[in-house]
């Protein structure tokens, strides 16, 4: 038998050869019922034929459950937790539930997560700053309710995306750069495996670029999305004689890092070494209301993906919502 969506445990009971019964002991495990051979061999066609329990596919496309998956890479960014805030708010207050599962970016524990929602037969999984990973990529070709969220699927156009239009904000804080004369410009980018990450960078350089200046090898520096990150790629940055004038950080976490190195080596922002960030996280009007920034509306992320659960057939295209440069004393 070919693999095929919507595969019932009948088709399964068919392909194998044995009863419905059978394939039910062998899928949730009853002991003592079947032999091992027949286990083993109804446990490797069912791999084949990517046979998920509950008839999966079906359930999620007819929004029979009551929940919503959100996956997140990091459940301690305040950037995310406001997403998933406004998620969960739109969610409840349908009478629905939202679950969450923390990826921390591994793809084994991604497919874990995912395997896990489908089995509950969740309504449709949101996916926050998704990595590409073996499950995701069936779970995109099976034509689940995925909406990718910040970053796009990582298997190409067809998926349902919410999020900004990374690469013209990435452009826009070159151009404040160039505005203010800023020469030269570092850029402190996060995994390049991630759009969001990629088109910021990749906007940011054109547009210096574009504009005659160059973008020095040295001032590009690959780093992660956490303080830590940041800290660590602005002390590489910076151990050289020769010191950017402005640098453009991943995100605000990143951006953290890198003020907090600038400070050991007393060099000040903006008046040595300009800062700005991306995303401008919630924690920004507490604990750094210096930031230069770009404001992503999170809490209108959430609630779109919510108001595209439950509207039916999630269409495959992309929903961007504005951004604004948020121009502070850092730079």
């Amino acid at each position: 038998m070919n693999k095929q969506k919507n595969l019932t445990l009948a088709d399964v009971a068919q392909a194998a050869g044995v009863s419905t019964a059978t394939i039910s002991r062998v899928i949730n495990g009853t002991p003592n019922k079947v032999s091992d051979t027949t286990r083993e061999r109804i446990l490797k066609l069912v791999a084949e034929l990517d046979y998920q329990p509950m008839q999966i596919g079906r359930a999620l496309s007819r929004m029979e459950s009551a929940t919503v998956a959100l996956l997140t890479p990091d459940t301690r960014n305040a950037f995310y937790a406001s997403i998933a805030d406004g998620l969960e708010q739109a969610i409840t207050a349908t009478g629905k539930a939202m679950v969450l599962g923390h990826t921390r970016e591994d793809p084994v524990l991604q497919d874990r997560h995912l395997a896990q929602m489908q089995s509950h037969g969740v309504a449709g999984i949101a996916m926050l700053g998704a990595v590409p990973s073996p499950g995701l990529s069936k779970a995109v070709a099976r034509e689940l309710p995925i909406v990718f969220v910040n970053r796009k699927c990582p298997y190409g156009a067809g998926s349902a995306f919410v999020g900004i239009d990374n690469y013209r904000a990435g452009g826009d804080v070159a151009g404040h750069f160039l505005e203010r004369n800023y020469d030269p410009v570092a850029v402190i980018h996060g995994p390049l495996n991630s759009s969001a990450s990629l088109e910021r960078y990749e906007g940011f350089r054109d547009v210096i670029e574009s504009a005659g200046h160059s973008l020095s090898e040295r001032f590009v520096i690959h780093g992660g999305l956490t303080i830590e990150s940041g800290y660590r790629a602005t002390r590489d940055l910076l151990d050289h004689d020769e010191h950017p004038r402005a640098i453009f950080c991943a995100n605000d976490a990143v951006a953290y890092g890198a003020h907090h190195r600038c400070g050991e080596l007393g060099l000040a922002s903006p008046e040595r070494i300009a800062l700005f960030g991306f995303d401008d996280n919630p924690l920004n009007k507490w604990l750094a209301p210096w930031l230069s920034t770009v404001a992503v509306p999170c809490t209108d992320i959430g609630t779109r993906v919510a108001e595209l659960f439950l509207g039916g057939p999630v269409p495959p295209r992309q929903y961007l919502l504005p951004y604004e440069l948020k121009i502070r004393r850092s730079a």
